[in-house]
């Protein structure tokens, strides 16, 4: 029997992908994950510019990950000038990334994969079958974005966060009111954790034995500092990030691939917990520990439960962030940088995955190369991987069983596709590429 599927724009996904599989008398003849999206040419739209228009310039590359833009642009450029935040700064910093996360996490996992679990093609027919779950998800959502307004004055594209410094400081009136209500929110995260786990029966009981790559710092579930940690045991410095990441062009694709040890590797909150699982904070773990996610380490599926572990993670972290931040005192802080030749790498976790930002400066602080390499880029080689696995343990159930869950796996790895298009591999006659001899 043949059969042919095409999921043109794979929906509740940032961005556009495409599915498309193939099979002829019980064989695969194709199972291709699709990036046909135009790509976007951050890297390019940077060069002249100088230091401290930077971090306006790549907030722009997303809207759901500004924050992470935003932070490891200005670490970059930080490194490359030589330049050390103060402590007040760093925490501010950390408090914020931590705002971005749960405002991701929530909205993956409420608006975009509840519907999965609870037979809906999208949330809003969840607003009459499950109103209190929906109320539920626009709360926590609705904090989240409170926080980040607090923090970086807006609720995405930051105004606060520039290289050296943070433009304007939240009140301690304003920090201690955020505190009770992240206290708060915990009894909504465990509603949540309730209500995700009566459903994980819909998520297919799959593993595959993948390589995790991810922030590793010490004994710290590291989500803002630290070095490029690989499950399959090497660990280097982020200012080394091309050699784990090793781009590539692949066939379909307007995004770049990545692999380092194996021909593919995930990146995300599956990957942090699998690495940095044995730091978890006390609410974490025993969101974790409810939700089974020590025993799905191997399923992609359960990337979404890893994020709803990582909301505890956020609830507890941002609390002692809060507390030591008070603690010291907010000061007004007037530092500036001072441009010179050099280059720097600035990382974080972005809520998809580990995010790098290289860039090299002029003796006046113009930009002179950049290079970006984005989470969903990194998981595109494995997504493709899980889906070659996958189809052929479900050849047997109908097309639209078959193509709902390719669909949930695509929507599991939570992609930003958009952010992942900034290349194309440009060929002019014969072969030759741009920037090289005739």
């Amino acid at each position: 029997m043949a059969r042919h599927i095409e999921v043109h724009h794979v929906t509740r996904i940032e961005g556009h992908g495409s599915i498309v599989l193939d099979v002829d008398e019980g064989r695969i003849e194709k199972i291709a994950w699709q990036v046909p999206e135009a790509p976007r040419f951050f890297e390019a739209m940077v060069l002249g510019k100088s230091w401290r228009d930077m971090q306006t310039i790549v907030s722009r590359i997303c809207g759901i990950c500004s924050i992470s833009h935003s932070l490891a642009c200005v670490k970059g450029v930080e490194a490359a000038l030589g330049f050390e935040v103060s402590k007040q700064t760093g925490r501010l910093r950390r408090l914020a990334h931590y705002s971005e996360l749960m405002q991701s996490h929530v909205l993956h996992v409420g608006y975009l994969v509840a519907p999965d679990l609870l037979g809906q093609t999208s949330v809003v027919p969840l607003t009459r079958s499950h109103p209190q779950l929906v109320e539920l998800i626009v709360g926590l959502h609705r904090l989240a974005n409170r926080w980040s307004d607090l923090v970086t004055g807006r609720t995405t594209h930051p105004i606060t966060l520039q290289p050296g410094r943070m433009t304007h400081l939240p009140s301690p009136g304003d920090l201690v009111q955020l505190q009770h209500d992240l206290e708060s929110a915990r009894e909504g995260v465990w509603r949540l954790v309730d209500a995700v786990g009566d459903l994980l029966q819909a998520l297919p009981a799959f593993d595959r034995p993948t390589e995790y790559v991810a922030l590793v710092n010490g004994p710290e579930y590291a989500l803002y500092e630290g070095e490029i940690g690989s499950s399959d045991g090497e660990t280097v410095p982020v200012s080394r990030f091309e050699q784990v990441c090793n781009e590539y062009v692949a066939k379909d694709s307007t995004a770049k691939w990545a692999r380092w040890h194996r021909d593919a590797y995930a990146v995300g909150a599956r990957a942090r917990f699998n690495l940095n699982g044995a730091y978890l904070s006390p609410l974490a773990r025993k969101v974790a520990e409810a939700l089974s996610l020590p025993e799905h380490r191997d399923n992609p599926y359960y990337n979404t439960v890893a994020q709803l572990g990582e909301l505890g993670q956020l609830l507890d972290d941002a609390s002692v962030l809060i507390d030591k931040i008070l603690a010291a005192g907010l000061k007004a802080e007037h530092r500036d940088l001072v441009p010179h030749a050099g280059e720097g790498v600035g990382c974080v976790e972005a809520p998809r995955g580990i995010l790098f930002h290289r860039y090299a400066f002029d003796a006046k602080g113009r930009c002179e190369a950049a290079n970006l390499v984005i989470p969903t880029n990194q998981n595109h080689g494995n997504l493709q991987r899980d889906m070659e696995e996958l189809v052929p343990r479900i050849l047997d159930r109908s097309e639209a069983e078959i193509t709902l869950l390719l669909e949930m796996l695509v929507r599991a790895y939570d992609p930003c596709v958009s952010c992942s298009t900034h290349f194309l591999d440009v060929r002019f006659k014969g072969g030759r590429a741009p920037g090289e001899g005739a």
